[in-house]
């Protein structure tokens, strides 16, 4: 029934597993084990658990399968495993397919943390990993062997806001038996249609949009059956990846509300990146929803939408950035995204400081780069805070 609904009306029925007592609201079962009714009933469950029976809270929970079942619906996806943080489902979608000899290609273009797992973690277990220039499809092609075991891309990049051809890479990918992962955070469960393009595994960050209010921690992997139950469950399931319930509950409320918040930010985001686009201050505006980004017409190809994130380059570099963010009244310097509060960051001095001059300078990632990701507020009142804060630098 659930594939007939539009996506509003999945956002807030998909998965609902209601008790006894007939609650509306979903519950949270904040408990680590189960009982059973005999040792039968209990042996029985290690073999083979069915729909509405758990062992444990760290292989399972009523509240977090309500969770995982209503983002799969969301995402076209047979099913979804919870976890922690979106750093565990990314780590936990390479690192449950992926052994000493394999091989990985993956875009360049990464969030600071996704860099440290390719680089750092899986190149110390004897992974092989060939970056590219994500945009470039005779890259990934060239990049492709009959061993690549997996590519890994951020269908919208982190952020400089590059747009990847998921179809295009996912083609080249499956005629090497590689399974295509997809960091899908920018893009949003709203836009998304990775899936659709050929994605096998998708992950998110579901403190960002799916959260939305800045409260609690979590993430998502989701793909078919085969990959998510077969394989990475026993990996995320043994090393204690687990969503806790009272988080799931927590994205459970913000999936109610996921479409009209994404919706109405990335309709600000592109206000505001229209207005100032041209602004004399400003060296760059990047955002997929103007005609001037290179990957405008694939962006509303691919997501239909520019999405809730635009990044601004200040003349000036990182002082004049520094400025820019000091000056600002309204919107909030963190290092978060997909807030209902608008949030400005500095990547050059945080979520990519680890990276060395010349990584981010191929990035693009200048010290005048700053990224906002715009919330729910009235678009006129940000564009009247940032133009203040332009103002004073």
């Amino acid at each position: 029934m659930t594939k007939d609904w539009k996506t509003r009306t999945k956002l807030v029925h998909a998965g609902i597993r209601r008790s006894q007592y007939g609650e509306v609201s979903e519950a949270i079962f904040l408990t680590q084990g189960f009982v059973y009714d005999s040792a039968e009933q209990a042996q029985a469950r290690f073999i083979e658990t069915g729909p509405d029976e758990f062992i444990y809270a760290r292989y399972g929970n009523p509240t977090v399968r309500m969770f995982e079942e209503r983002i799969a619906a969301l995402e076209g996806a047979e099913d979804a495993f919870a976890t922690a943080s979106g750093m565990a489902a990314v780590n936990g979608a390479l690192t449950a397919i992926l052994k000493a000899g394999d091989h990985v290609v993956s875009a360049r273009a990464l969030f600071g943390s996704c860099l440290y797992i390719l680089e750092e973690v899986l190149t110390r277990y004897g992974v092989e990993v060939s970056f590219v220039d994500g945009t470039d499809l005779a890259q990934w092609e060239a990049a492709l062997r009959p061993d690549t075991k997996a590519v890994f891309l951020e269908s919208l990049s982190n952020p400089t806001l590059e747009v990847i051809d998921i179809a295009g890479v996912a083609d080249l990918a499956h005629k090497v038996g590689a399974t295509v992962i997809v960091d899908n955070v920018f893009s949003t469960p709203v836009f998304s249609r990775a899936i659709e393009n050929g994605a096998d595994v998708v992950v998110y960050s579901a403190t960002k949009h799916i959260d939305g209010q800045g409260r609690v921690l979590g993430g998502v992997l989701l793909g078919s059956k085969e990959f998510v139950r077969k394989k990475a469950e026993p990996y995320l399931k043994h090393t204690g990846g687990a969503l806790s319930p009272f988080n799931a509950w927590v994205m459970l409320k913000g999936m109610e509300t996921l479409d009209l918040r994404v919706r109405a930010q990335a309709a600000g985001a592109q206000a505001l990146a229209e207005a100032l686009e041209g602004d004399p201050r400003l060296a760059r505006v990047i955002y997929p929803g103007l005609k001037s980004h290179a990957q405008h017409y694939l962006a509303m190809r691919q997501m239909g939408s520019g999405g809730t994130v635009l990044s601004l380059d200040l003349k000036g570099g990182q002082e004049a950035a520094f400025r820019f963010l000091n000056a600002l009244e309204l919107i909030t310097i963190s290092n978060n995204l997909g807030d209902a509060k608008s949030i400005v960051t500095h990547p050059t001095t945080t979520t990519h400081q680890r990276l060395k001059d010349e990584q981010r300078a191929m990035l693009g990632i200048t010290p005048g780069l700053v990224r906002l990701s715009v919330g729910i507020e009235d678009p006129e009142d940000l564009l009247d805070d940032i133009r203040a804060a332009l103002a004073a630098v």
